[in-house]
């Protein structure tokens, strides 16, 4: 073999996307030493998305000084590549960041919105955003009063709106940040199809691992379902029922209707940015994986997107995984040629969770000696 890309989802809690590649590396130049393998890791959108991209293309952190997600002065990065900036939103309103003061109610993601203005304010036309692992629950008002949106209550007040005070606004405009994103593209990366409100909205899926209790939930979901009635009011846009309108918080309603972006399966916007097709070219073989490979891998899945484009030109497409389950089998039509599985021995993922890099490196070595064998 001459060229191998290895383009593989995390194993969740077991190992990273980046030790695959590494890892992956290493035991193809064992067998083929002159092979060029190029390792892109895969990002999600939440915490180390950054860092993936930079890894993956090149370019620059850029740190800022921004409002945390209970007001408090942070220091966040974003990544530069060119025109395009990448934003995580879990570096100015993630989870880990609120430590014990759980409560979506009144956290704020007006951090990420700062982040996204420097980014305009320094030459980025293109705005890539991850809405992965957030504490909030104010549909991106807090961002998007970052960005020049402003939101007035019955009186005619300006503020900034958190999850606990949707419900207070009154009207919405866009015009500053209209201005602001002229000739910027927006981009979503969105895993997730939940609605804006409802049994399925961001709310009663989300909101208990953020702190929210019964009562909150019901006041959140409200306070979404009227903050999505004065966008299409205003804005005359429909969220409420938008594929992943429900993520973050609302912040992927809140998106698409105050930045005018487009919600799209992470991996999609990976492969766009790193120029996967044009990878593909002179490629041997394409590896890739994710934790368990089932039925809902055909969702949008890395291992799916990554198949998808590679039968396009006729590259085969090996996926390494934790673990097959239900339904995986129409993965093959999808341009997957093999699945092997790293869990020889079916075990729990307690038991091995500690061993994938092993575990992935044994299965990977047994796939190049057979490629060794049968090309001579």
């Amino acid at each position: 073999m001459k060229k191998v890309i290895v383009i593989s989802d995390s194993f969740k809690g077991s190992l990273s996307s980046s030790a695959i590649a590494r890892t992956a590396t290493e035991v193809i130049h064992a067998f083929y030493p002159q092979c060029q393998v190029i390792g892109l890791p895969v990002a999600d959108g939440g915490e180390g998305t950054v860092d993936c991209f930079l890894e993956a293309v090149g370019g620059e952190r850029i740190a800022v000084s921004v409002t945390g997600p209970w007001g408090e002065p942070v220091e966040a990065c974003y990544g530069r590549i060119g025109d395009t900036a990448v934003v995580e939103m879990a570096a100015a309103a993630g989870l880990p960041m609120v430590g014990n003061r759980l409560d979506p109610s009144k956290t704020t993601t007006y951090g990420v919105g700062q982040l996204l203005h420097h980014a305009v304010e320094h030459g980025a036309t293109h705005l890539i955003l991850g809405l992965g692992g957030s504490a909030t629950n104010d549909g991106g008002c807090g961002a998007a009063a970052a960005m020049g949106v402003v939101f007035r209550d019955k009186n005619g007040q300006s503020f900034v709106p958190v999850g606990e005070t949707l419900g207070k606004i009154a009207s919405i405009d866009c015009t500053a940040a209209r201005a602001l994103l002229e000739g910027v593209m927006v981009e979503v990366m969105c895993d997730i199809d939940n609605p804006l409100c409802g049994p399925q909205g961001a709310a009663a899926i989300f909101g208990p691992q953020k702190g929210a209790d019964a009562p909150m939930i019901q006041q959140l979901d409200r306070n979404l379902g009227h903050l999505a009635r004065c966008i299409e009011t205003d804005l005359g846009i429909a969220v409420s029922q938008l594929p992943g309108a429900g993520a973050a918080g609302g912040f992927g309603a809140g998106a698409a209707a105050f930045f005018d972006a487009k919600l799209r399966p992470g991996i999609e916007v990976v492969l766009d940015l790193v120029r996967f097709e044009e990878q593909l070219d002179g490629c041997d073989l394409v590896l890739t994986g994710e934790g368990r490979m089932d039925g809902q891998s055909l969702g949008g899945k890395v291992p799916i997107g990554v198949s998808r484009r590679a039968k396009k030109k006729q590259v085969p497409v090996v996926a390494i995984v934790g673990v097959t389950g239900p339904g995986v089998e129409p993965v093959y039509d999808e341009g997957i040629t093999a699945v092997f599985s790293t869990n020889r021995q079916a075990l729990p993922f307690a038991a091995v969770r500690e061993r994938g890099e092993d575990d992935y490196r044994r299965a990977l070595t047994d796939l190049m000696r057979y490629t060794k064998a049968i090309s001579g």
